[in-house]
């Protein structure tokens, strides 16, 4: 009975809970909406497993949430990863899943709420610039020591204009200042930031330009991002520095120019130096220089003392005496043995005249004898002359001309004759 009346009750269309599941997913999955949706929401939670990241995201006063996952493939490609306690704008597609009953965001993308999409072209334009390198420290350059000409960029309106030259006056009185005014805030600052930057390169006497504005809301301080204001900054042929907002605040442009502080004040007193500072500086190197030339006069004293007491030590006058007695004595040796190797030679050179006197053709003639010449060649045997032959007969004094009127051979050779004849 009591199945008969259950029967009775239950309707032919009647779904199983697979059957439920199956027609709720349809719905969800097929709706063209729910296909690719944006939610904002706050990330209550976030577990990192194997598979990918899995977050609630809920409204921000807790009233409904809805659970999320990023697989491991999709992470990378998020803007932004999901934080506990972030706002976040989130692109996804429902799924729902039969065996829990329940249903989830698969995440696509993730952005960071309210200001997501300035962040991220904020960092989309970082990252650009950061590959082009106009952040390195290589192209950044050196603030001049001493500038005599500054330009400053800021509102003529805003209290950074006041701040700067309050604190320029201050430090170095008799500064000129060229003040370039512009929008700092705004749709139109940028192009009024760099049509200032233009007039300071046009002028052309600034050595160096002060680009500045005070603190503010991030929407305020935007202007310091956009391409423009960076490329101006960057391209300027003066060096730059920034002060910009306060001490939380960083902007692209402080991160392309050539210095950058925190403040318009900063700024101020990094671009130049205090007087007061000058003149303590300069105190502290005349102090340093008279320290180092007493110093040398000291150590010049100690030295020349040292030499006089080894000058002492040493006996210089006894060493003196001692060296002119030895250069005497030598100088007796020396004369000494000159004397005698002159000795020497003189009686050499008498030998040799002696002997050279001995050999002389002159002194031979002078003793009585003759030289008998024929045609110029001396007559030394009686056979190379004949009878009638004229002959020159040189003296020691004069010469006398002979005629050959007999030839007597030596006994020998005649004998020889006489025989052959």
């Amino acid at each position: 009975m009591f199945n008969d009346l259950t029967n009775s009750l239950i309707p032919n269309t009647a779904l199983s809970v697979g059957g439920l599941t199956d027609y709720l997913r349809s719905l969800l999955e097929q709706d063209q909406i729910l296909r690719q949706v944006w939610i904002t929401g706050e990330v209550s939670s976030a577990n990192h497993h194997r598979s990918g990241l899995f977050f609630t995201l809920q409204d921000p006063d807790g009233t409904a949430s809805i659970k999320c996952v990023a697989w491991n493939n999709q992470l990378a490609k998020l803007a932004q990863t999901p934080i506990s306690g972030e706002q976040l704008i989130i692109l996804g597609s429902i799924r729902l899943y039969p065996q829990r009953g329940e249903y989830q965001l698969t995440v696509w993308q993730s952005l960071p709420a309210g200001v997501g999409l300035q962040a991220l072209r904020y960092q989309q334009l970082k990252n650009r610039l950061l590959a082009e390198g106009l952040f390195d420290l290589e192209r950044k350059r050196s603030l001049p020591t001493h500038p005599q000409i500054i330009a400053v960029v800021t509102s003529p309106t805003a209290a950074a204009w006041g701040d700067i030259q309050k604190t320029l006056k201050h430090r170095y009185p008799g500064l000129q200042v060229l003040f370039s005014p512009a929008t700092v805030q705004g749709e139109q600052a940028p192009e009024s930031i760099v049509k200032a930057i233009e007039r300071v390169e046009k002028d052309g006497r600034a050595e160096v330009l002060i680009l500045s504005r005070g603190g503010g809301a991030v929407e305020e301080l935007a202007c310091f991002n956009d391409e423009r204001v960076i490329m101006a900054v960057a391209n300027c042929p003066i060096p730059v520095i920034t002060g910009i907002g306060h001490e939380r605040d960083e902007s692209l442009a402080d991160l392309v120019a050539d210095v950058c502080v925190h403040t318009p004040t900063a700024a101020a007193e990094r671009v130049v130096p205090a007087l007061s500072e000058l003149y303590f500086q300069h105190q502290q190197r005349i102090t340093a220089l008279l320290e180092t030339v007493n110093s040398a006069l000291g150590m010049g004293d100690n030295q020349l003392q040292s030499l006089k007491n080894r000058l002492r030590r040493l006996g210089l006058d006894r060493q003196l005496q001692q060296e002119a007695q030895r250069l005497s004595w030598q100088r007796q040796q020396l004369l000494q043995v000159t004397k005698g190797k002159l000795q020497q030679s003189t009686q050499h050179l008498e030998m040799l005249r002696q002997k050279l006197a001995s050999i002389d053709p002159k002194a031979v003639l002078q003793r009585g004898y003759a030289v008998v010449k024929q045609e110029n060649r001396i007559v030394r045997s009686a056979s190379e002359l004949t009878l009638g032959e004229e002959l020159l007969i040189q003296l020691a004094q004069g010469e006398v001309k002979v005629k050959v009127m007999e030839v007597n051979e030596p006994q020998r050779r005649r004998g020889r004759r006489g025989v052959n004849g």
